[in-house]
Order: C-alpha cells, then sequence, then structure tokens
C-alpha cells in the first residue's frame, strides 16, 4: 500500500507542467535528499530506541501530508514543503523496515530468511506500480493531477493503518545496550568503525541505494524520448516489473551471490543505460528495464550482507547510517543528471561495478 500511488507516475511531470525547469526540479530533489541526510540516523536510532512499527506509521501520515501540500497549492514552495514532509517520512522508513524484518525472523530462528523476504517484499512494492500506473492514467483523464494527488494521501493513511497492526518483537534492554538516544547513535558509529568487513559494506549500500535516484528521472526520460504525458505511466511501466523480477532472483541468491557475478551484472546494466541514452528513442525503455532488474538484484544482495553484519540493538542505527550517506551520495546522481544526463549516470554506474568486488568481498 505504501508503494501502490498513483503520484508516484506523475510527479515529475506535475512540476514540469507548472513551469518548472530541469534545474528546478533537481532542486527539489536536493532539498528532498537534504532533509533525509538530516533525520535519517536520528529517525534510526529513534527507531531502535523506542519503537519500529510507530516509526512506519508516522511515515504514512508525514507521506501523506506532503502530497496534500502539492495539490493545495501547486508551485514551488508547495512543492519544496511537500519533499520535507516526504523527506521525514521517508527517513523513518529507512532503517527501521529492514530492522523490524530481521528481527521478526530472528525471533523464530529464521533470520537466514532474511535475502528471500526482503526480495518479496522489494518485489512487492515494486509490482504494486502496476495498478498504480494503471490508476494514474484513469484518475488524470478524470480528475488531473489533483484526483491522483488526493487518493495518494489517502493510500498513505491505508498503509500507516496497516503498519500499526505490524507485529514487533519484544526487545529486552540489557546492561550493554545504550542508555538513551545520543548513546544509542554513538554506539552505531562505534560498531561500523570497530567491526571488521562492515564498514565497506555500508559505503557498498549507499552507494548502490543512491542510484536508485534515477528512478525519478524515468518519466522525463520517456517524454523526452517522445513519449506523450497521457501514457507515460504505462510506457514506463516495465522498468518496475523488470526491477521486481530482478529483486525476487536478488533474494533467492541470497548471501551465497558472488561480489564478481554481481559486479558483472551491475556493469551489464549499465551498459545497457548508456545505450538507451544513445537510441534516445522509446524502444530505449526496454534497456533502461533490463538495467533496473539487474540493478535490483544487486542492491538485494548487498542490503542482506549488511544485515548479517550488524547486532540487533543498533540495527536500524546503522542502515540509517548508511541511508544518510546514500542521500549524500545521490546528490551526485543529481549533478550528473543536471550536467551529462542519462550518459554520465551510465558511466558512474560502470566505475561503481568495477568496486564493487572489493566493498562485498
Amino acid at each position: 500500500m505504501a508503494d501502490a500511488l498513483p503520484i508516484y507516475a506523475l510527479y515529475a511531470l506535475l512540476f514540469a507542467d507548472h513551469g518548472l525547469s530541469s534545474g528546478q526540479i533537481s532542486l527539489l530533489f536536493a532539498i528532498w535528499s537534504a532533509v533525509s541526510i538530516l533525520a535519517e540516523v536520528p529517525t534510526g536510532a529513534l527507531a531502535d530506541r523506542y519503537s519500529r512499527r510507530n516509526a512506519l506509521v508516522a511515515a504514512g501520515i508525514l507521506q501523506g501530508a506532503g502530497y496534500a501540500c502539492w495539490i493545495g497549492r501547486p508551485g514551488l514552495p508547495a512543492f519544496a514543503a511537500g519533499f520535507v514532509l516526504w523527506g521525514l517520512g521517508g527517513s523513518l522508513v529507512s532503517g527501521a523496515l529492514q530492522a523490524l524484518v530481521y528481527d521478526g525472523l530472528a525471533a523464530v530462528g529464521a533470520e537466514s530468511q532474511y535475502p528471500r523476504v526482503l526480495g518479496r517484499i522489494t518485489a512487492a512494492g515494486l509490482l504494486a506500480q502496476l495498478p498504480s500506473a494503471l490508476a494514474a492514467v484513469a484518475l488524470f483523464a478524470i480528475g488531473g493531477y489533483a484526483l491522483v494527488a488526493w487518493v495518494s494521501v489517502g493510500c498513505c493513511l491505508a498503509a500507516a493503518g496497516l503498519a500499526s497492526q505490524l507485529p514487533e518483537p519484544p526487545r529486552i534492554l540489557d546492561a550493554d545496550d545504550a542508555p538513551n538516544l545520543m548513546a544509542t547513535l554513538y554506539r552505531g558509529f562505534v560498531l561500523i568503525h570497530r567491526r571488521p568487513g562492515v564498514a565497506p559494506v555500508v559505503v557498498a549500500v549507499a552507494v548502490l541505494t543512491a542510484v536508485d535516484g534515477l528512478e525519478e528521472y524515468f518519466p522525463l526520460l520517456a517524454r523526452d524520448w517522445g513519449v506523450p504525458t497521457g501514457i507515460n505511466p504505462l510506457a514506463t511501466l516495465a522498468i518496475p516489473l523488470v526491477g521486481a523480477a530482478g529483486a525476487a532472483l536478488g533474494g533467492r541468491a541470497g548471501v551465497q551471490g558472488r561480489p564478481g557475478t554481481l559486479a558483472v551484472l551491475l556493469g551489464g546494466g549499465a551498459l545497457l543505460l548508456g545505450l538507451a541514452g544513445l537510441i534516445a528513442q522509446p524502444v530505449g525503455l526496454v534497456a533502461v528495464a533490463l538495467f533496473y532488474g539487474a540493478y535490483r538484484l544487486v542492491l538485494v544482495y548487498a542490503d542482506a550482507k549488511l544485515q548479517d553484519g550488524i547486532e540487533s540493538s543498533s540495527r536500524a542505527t546503522v542502515s540509517s547510517i548508511a541511508g544518510l550517506a546514500a542521500e549524500v551520495s545521490v546528490f551526485g546522481l543529481y549533478a550528473a543528471w543536471t550536467f551529462g544526463g542519462v550518459l554520465l549516470i551510465a558511466a558512474a554506474i560502470l566505475v561503481l561495478a568495477a568496486g564493487l568486488p572489493r566493498l562485498l568481498r
């Protein structure tokens, strides 16, 4: 429900149709990331210290409020305010979701199933874009951007209600656990610094997660390549579907995946992305979809490797630290898009693929 939002397929076009330039749209994405940078780690520590389930509930409410801002008074200030609220909501989810799932599995002795479950969660979220894209087309035809946005607000509130019903295993703090929020934050940073092999995996997860910022530009790519706004959500529909397949395959590979193989997959995907940019025609969306599937497979593996290397009491905090690094890294993606478009981004992903075996070894 949290991902079945019709506005996802159209919000970049909403900004463009209200007169925003590519630079202004990238500025909005940068504001979104800046808020996430400031809130990412504190919200992860809050989830570790108090409740990961309640963090997901609050996230849905904040995200819905952000979309209400967008449609209440469309314009650059309201769009920026909406991204501030969305950024706060996203930071509450980051780390808390992974921690809730991993510890929930660990409570029944099934933590080895985390990659498979994470792959299914990721795939379900991406597959949710299928009905939401179809809904976006229908809702836009009936009531324009306003109806699309208000339905998305309702979906966010429904997601918050469902999140309140998720099981959360009880966590009993012992004498070694951090006594307050600041100590929880400190403990997470210390774990990354002192535990062998964790820091490189945090870097890998962060940079890989930042690549997902490219998803925001898929509708703009389609329009630049000649796809009309009315069918834009349908034209880009194959991208999340192939991404879902990649995530599911990544879950099956689990922690036995070989970093060298994953590097080849990511590098091959980057080459396909660059080829799509050279073609610059609607058919290039097929290559974009194949890239996205390979990317999602690699991301599931990297996240599973990170979760296996950290302990329960700092799980959401460390995951949020990786999320913080991702939000910092995504500024590079926004800059690359502004100055070099999809070709420069594809080249950067190739460099990342080359370094992946060393980070995940």
